[in-house]
């Protein structure tokens, strides 16, 4: 009898052990981001964390924390690598202080329209930088749709390079949009993102550069009048991990967050998208007034910017920097 028992004792003991993690274990994964709730970010948040949800049945739960509860950027990039925070998506943009080549992709005039920018970046290029990110402590699950950036401002439209000469705008704190907007003439200024409507209602900058949906979601059109599609840079969001908890996690637990990333992926980006477009409706029905650019003149800035481009590509990875022209010419074919 009691050599019967031992055996099942042990038989219920190896079972326990051959159950993944995720079965024994519940995890509160706090997932913080800049945008508010009613901005496509946060809609790919909460589809993340309901595929996530019924991955693993129930025992990764997601905690959103939008609109800069958890800090700005760069305070949530050094919680995650600090473990104290599990995940975020900022822009990309953000990562350039930390592994310098994601500059790429805030490369001016690069891709044309939203099927070359997921070829970029779901392609050789955007895995080569998210692999150099876990030496960093951060873990990328992929890239999601923030959009075209385009530029708003209280003074005129901007329909030629020639409009932008002596605005004060506010841009991201990026070496690489500070050179673009120097290079149109403009008097860039670099602030964080909370700062911003502030300062444009004070007069302070007169104007800023940002996809539709958050001129839309931040109520931008309250403190600027004009809005011009000036579509200068691609922007997208990256979904990161802490590489502390990554660590932490099972083979099968890693698998379920790459899964319901890699789902969450297609939903976010076409939310975003139908964003885009209805925000350009919204913003003209709230007063804003809005205008395209003539090709030949998207032409001439393109030719302006072409020396901002060379100068950043020549301090880059030349390994990366190839790779990445190699990817632009097979995208644009």
């Amino acid at each position: 009898m009691k050599k019967t028992v031992c055996l099942l004792a042990t038989a219920g003991l190896s079972l326990l052990l051959a159950l993944p993690a995720a079965a024994q274990q519940e995890r509160v994964i706090r997932f913080g981001h800049l945008n508010n709730a009613d901005h496509p970010v946060s809609f790919g948040v909460k589809r993340f964390a309901e595929l996530l949800a019924a991955k693993s049945g129930g025992k990764l739960k997601v905690q959103e924390y939008p609109a800069s509860q958890l800090g700005n950027e760069l305070q949530q990039q050094s919680a995650l690598q600090g473990g104290v925070q599990q995940m975020s998506a900022p822009a990309t943009t953000s990562l350039a202080g930390i592994v310098k080549e994601f500059g790429l992709v805030d490369f001016p005039f690069a891709v044309a329209n939203f099927a070359q920018a997921d070829a970029l970046l779901d392609g050789p290029l955007g895995q080569t930088l998210i692999a150099k990110l876990p030496e960093k402590g951060l873990v990328a699950l992929g890239y999601w749709d923030l959009g075209f950036r385009n530029v708003t401002n209280s003074k005129r439209p901007i329909t030629k390079a020639d409009d932008f000469d002596g605005l004060k705008l506010r841009v991201i704190p990026n070496p690489v949009f500070l050179d673009t907007f120097k290079a149109f003439k403009a008097n860039p200024v670099p602030m964080p993102f909370a700062e911003l409507y502030g300062a444009l209602e004070a007069k302070a900058v007169d104007g800023q550069e940002n996809p539709y949906a958050v001129i839309l979601s931040n109520k931008m059109f309250e403190v600027q009048k004009y809005v011009s599609a000036t579509n200068h840079v691609y922007a997208a969001n990256i979904v990161l991990v802490s590489k502390k908890f990554w660590d932490q996690l099972s083979p099968a637990e890693q698998k379920m967050m790459h899964d319901a990333a890699n789902e969450a992926r297609g939903y976010q980006r076409q939310v975003s998208r139908a964003a885009a477009q209805k925000s350009v409706g919204d913003l003209q029905a709230k007063g804003m007034a809005y205008n395209e650019i003539a090709p030949a003149e998207l032409a001439r800035m393109q030719q302006i910017a072409k020396p901002v481009i060379e100068k950043f590509a020549a301090t880059y990875d030349p390994t990366i920097v190839k790779l990445y022209n190699s990817e632009l010419a097979r995208i644009r074919k």
